[in-house]
């Protein structure tokens, strides 16, 4: 599918076809396509945990607002923004840029400076949006794969992180910015038409704030 006919069909579904699986190749290339997403200096500071298990949904939809869709889904993906991904992928980042002629071996001591002061410590807040953000760029980037694998979406902010994070054993210290519902559309429901959208001369500034 053309990734601009992909973004426009792209829409956030409510109700899936309850019982069909995902094959494991398609969502295999789900996430490897969307882990080229961007992300600040390539630190890619995103995990994600596939819950597939019918009991492992039943436990999510408890921490989601009890919405049927994370049951009802082929899967349910959980999105966690790790601040520690600078520490963790700093290096290999540097070392892969060196090989490439990106960067010289003597300068990566002065990109582990930059990213340090721009990133702040792992505890901060600055830290903690620096993988929100990223994190954000992911998932958009996963969903709009999904549409060009045949498959339907439905990012959900509408949860309990704390009851995530206790039910699947996440780290206090990460970060959960959504969930995905990702399946295939249930038989027989036609999509309303598409919601309201700005005009772009409402938010759109030119060379200044609007």
């Amino acid at each position: 599918m053309d990734v601009i006919d992909s973004i426009k069909q792209r829409r956030s579904v409510n109700f899936f076809e309850q019982g069909r699986e995902i094959p494991d190749e398609t969502l295999t290339n789900l996430l490897n396509v969307a882990n080229l997403a961007p992300s600040s200096f390539n630190l890619q500071p995103w995990r994600v945990i596939v819950v597939r298990d019918k009991d492992r949904k039943r436990k999510l939809r408890e921490c989601a607002m009890n919405q049927p869709k994370v049951e009802e889904a082929s899967v349910v993906l959980i999105m966690i923004a790790d601040p520690d991904g600078v520490e963790i992928n700093r290096d290999r980042v540097l070392q892969r840029w060196v090989e490439l002629g990106f960067i010289k071996s003597e300068n990566k001591d002065m990109m582990v400076e930059t990213m340090r002061k721009l990133y702040d410590e792992k505890e901060s807040l600055t830290r903690k949006i620096f993988a929100v953000k990223n994190t954000a760029l992911f998932a958009m980037n996963l969903m709009n794969t999904a549409q060009g694998l045949g498959l339907d979406t439905h990012p959900m902010d509408g949860i309990d992180a704390d009851c995530i994070k206790r039910e699947f054993s996440i780290p206090d210290d990460k970060v959960i910015p959504m969930i995905i519902a990702v399946g295939y559309l249930k038989p027989g429901i036609s999509l309303l038409p598409r919601g309201f959208r700005r005009d772009l001369d409402e938010f759109v500034g030119i060379d200044t704030y609007k």
